[in-house]
């Protein structure tokens, strides 16, 4: 094929990926998928199966078949590009590690936790195996380099701290993980600003650091400020968006807000069953604090003993 030909169809093809992504980050996962199915067909017949845009293309295509709840092809891709990259650029090369990463939230997802250990990275594989004590050992390492070589307020050093505070949660550690998830709140609202992907996250986490302290209240006010910017910016049948409507619909069953939570939940599970299916484990999971809610509010009232955990 003529050169000029090839790039300018590496051109069309670049622009169609991007396309995919900006789909991907809307919630538009068939969308994005439809697209780079395409992308990579092309790619691979183009440039071959192990060129780095082909590689790229199969992880962008392996995480949207993770969002679809498609995790049986999502593992196979990133084992694919997993053994190609550790081939063609080595087991340390920051795409490499990347991979490693994204193969070991995929068999997290498929409860595979064996399968994890066979990865090679530490760290990853003692999260998902659940050796939350062997994680925070080799976390709290990764977090002094990262703020001795980086400095406090580097992205990589505030990634650390986010991971710390969730294995120091998953240790039961709350107080821990409260401390250290308010650090990363506060810088990455100085540094991000407000409206920052980043900083949202944070609030999340640090709402749910609040849930499980049982500070109901302080959860329920930073649930409702993610969920106004989140719906002005992404609009209100975004992913995120609705599992920000179902994390305040939970906070608001514990707080016996049930007549509020009954009708966020409803909103949540009619919306997640035209988006995403009927099947979709995010939506079974809505049908079940559904469920609950209107127990307690045939019931009149919470058992004290009991409480929402599960948050999605």
């Amino acid at each position: 094929m003529n050169s000029d030909i090839t790039c300018k169809i590496c051109t069309t093809l670049s622009a169609i990926a991007h396309l995919a992504r900006t789909h991907w980050y809307l919630g538009k996962w068939a969308d994005a998928k439809q697209l780079e199915t395409q992308v990579l067909d092309m790619r691979e017949r183009i440039l071959g199966k192990e060129h780095p845009d082909t590689l790229s293309s199969m992880s962008n295509l392996a995480s949207t078949f993770s969002e679809l709840g498609k995790w049986a092809d999502a593992e196979q891709l990133n084992i694919q590009v997993l053994n190609m990259r550790k081939r063609i650029l080595g087991k340390e090369h920051s795409d490499t590690l990347s991979s490693m990463s994204n193969l070991a939230s995929t068999y997290s997802d498929l409860g595979k936790w064996a399968d994890a250990e066979h990865i090679g990275n530490l760290a990853i594989t003692f999260t998902v195996l659940g050796k939350w004590a062997d994680a925070e050992q080799l976390q709290i390492q990764v977090l002094d380099m990262s703020e001795r070589i980086f400095g406090k307020e580097h992205p990589d050093t505030l990634s650390g701290m986010v991971n710390l505070a969730v294995t120091f949660g998953n240790l039961g550690k709350w107080a821990y993980a409260e401390q250290l998830q308010i650090q990363v709140l506060d810088m990455s609202r100085r540094i991000l600003g407000n409206q920052h992907p980043k900083t949202l996250l944070s609030m999340v986490n640090l709402a749910v650091i609040f849930s499980n302290l049982g500070k109901w209240v302080d959860a329920e006010c930073l649930e409702i400020q993610v969920l106004n910017i989140m719906e002005r910016i992404l609009g209100k049948e975004h992913p995120d968006t609705l599992s920000s409507m179902s994390n305040l619909a939970i906070t608001f069953n514990n707080l016996e807000k049930w007549e509020d939570a009954e009708k966020l939940g409803i909103q949540v599970l009619e919306m997640r069953k035209r988006i995403l299916g009927k099947e979709h484990p995010k939506t079974l999971s809505s049908m079940n604090n559904l469920a609950s809610t209107f127990s307690n509010l045939e019931n009149g009232k919470m058992q004290s003993s009991w409480r929402f955990k599960c948050r999605i």
